[in-house]
């Protein structure tokens, strides 16, 4: 693909004014600057302008281990042993690419530029010296990018499934390099026996149990999306897919210029900071109060306002009930800018409440997508907000 026909020069330099704020604001990270890059993010809510949207092609039912079976809903687990390995079936990619596709026009009617990674046969299987798998989908770029001002950061997820995923993406991120982006990639883990915890069970937190993770710190694993950005300040979550020495990893890869602030999960298979925290603006954060101890939180965000979601709406059909998410995923929203949030349809009690702490939500129904991985924030990656970095603490 021509560099030219994906990003336009217009929309490849940014201004002089915008080159200069990040100049001034990357002082003291450690970072060069990389003045006009493609790829240019700092936090969840400025002015989205491109974004690469998940696709269901070659999508595969994951092979089963105790990391997927372990993160998934009790009532979907048996459909996901059984399935495991198959591709998905065409009436529920169906369903789910109509409600995909609605997304897109709604975001390309917003004005924001769509890219998309390369379709994939993920039911091939694929051997390392210790083990074998097939693969997974693309429907959640959110997982395994992180993008920090101009540099994509692959991580290194823990689910064997998802060990070549990133294939799908090398065309569009090479096309981002050579136009100035960084790219960097964490350690690529081994992914052998000795980093499972092959004798979990999930805790009963209710009872007193001590939390257990279906990872140890055997190597650095982490999935982006226990991550999320309020500039100079990343919030995580340890979960089953994300160990210490993982974000241990990042903090030292960004430096002392970023803060990373880790909060405690209250959720019994923790998977995603972004089905319990959600920054949406400038002093606005918004909390899964099942998952999140408010009382807990860092005290940086002592003079946030803390909006605590409302118990998700129930939803019905067969595709819910086969969700590989929890029905916190209500609360998986994707910020346009600090006023227009793309929010499920099936929501009318978070929707109204948006509306009451000033928000302008856009309406969109994404149940279908619940079996592939995600929502909206999931089935996203931000490649570039309107924006420069800024401490908002």
């Amino acid at each position: 693909m021509d560099r030219e026909s994906h990003i336009t020069a217009a929309e490849a330099v940014h201004d002089d004014a915008h080159t200069e704020g990040y100049a001034s604001a990357a002082a003291g990270t450690g970072r060069v600057p990389a003045p006009h890059s493609p790829v240019m993010a700092w936090n969840e809510w400025d002015p989205l302008e491109e974004v690469i949207v998940g696709s269901l092609d070659g999508a595969t039912i994951p092979t089963h281990h105790l990391t997927v079976i372990f993160n998934l809903p009790r009532a979907a687990q048996p459909f996901y042993r059984f399935a495991s390995g198959f591709r998905y079936p065409k009436f529920m990619k169906k369903l789910a690419q109509k409600e995909l596709d609605n997304f897109i026009s709604i975001l390309a009617g917003e004005g924001v530029k769509i890219c998309r990674p390369d379709a994939t046969d993920f039911s091939r299987k694929y051997k390392a010296p210790r083990w074998s798998s097939r693969g997974f989908c693309v429907a959640c770029p959110r997982d395994p990018y992180l993008v920090i001002g101009d540099e994509i950061i692959e991580s290194p997820m823990c689910w064997r499934s998802r060990y070549f995923e990133g294939d799908a993406y090398r065309s569009l991120f090479k096309e981002y390099f050579r136009a100035g982006a960084r790219w960097t990639s964490a350690p690529r883990p081994q992914l052998t026996d000795e980093l499972y915890n092959y004798d979990y069970r999930v805790p009963n937190l209710k009872a007193g149990e001590p939390m257990q993770f279906t990872v140890n710190e055997f190597e650095p694993v982490f999935d982006a999306a226990d991550f999320v950005r309020c500039g100079r300040d990343l919030f995580v979550t340890r979960s089953n897919v994300t160990n210490l020495m993982g974000i241990e990893w990042l903090r030292r890869h960004l430096g002392p210029g970023f803060r990373i602030h880790e909060i405690e999960s209250r959720c019994p298979q923790p998977m995603h900071i972004d089905s319990s925290f959600m920054p949406l603006a400038p002093g606005k954060v918004l909390v899964n109060p099942d998952y999140i101890d408010v009382e807990k939180l860092p005290a940086v965000l002592k003079k946030w306002d803390v909006l605590i979601a409302p118990r998700p709406d129930p939803v019905e059909g067969f595709m819910s009930k086969i969700s590989m998410c929890s029905p916190w995923t209500s609360i998986n929203v994707l910020a346009l800018d600090e006023k227009k949030i793309v929010v499920d349809a099936s929501q009318p009690t978070l929707i109204k409440a948006l509306k009451d702490w000033g928000f302008d939500p856009i309406p969109a129904p994404f149940l279908s997508y619940g079996p592939f991985g995600g929502s909206f924030h999931c089935a996203t990656l931000d490649v570039r907000r309107r924006g420069t970095l800024k401490s908002y603490f």
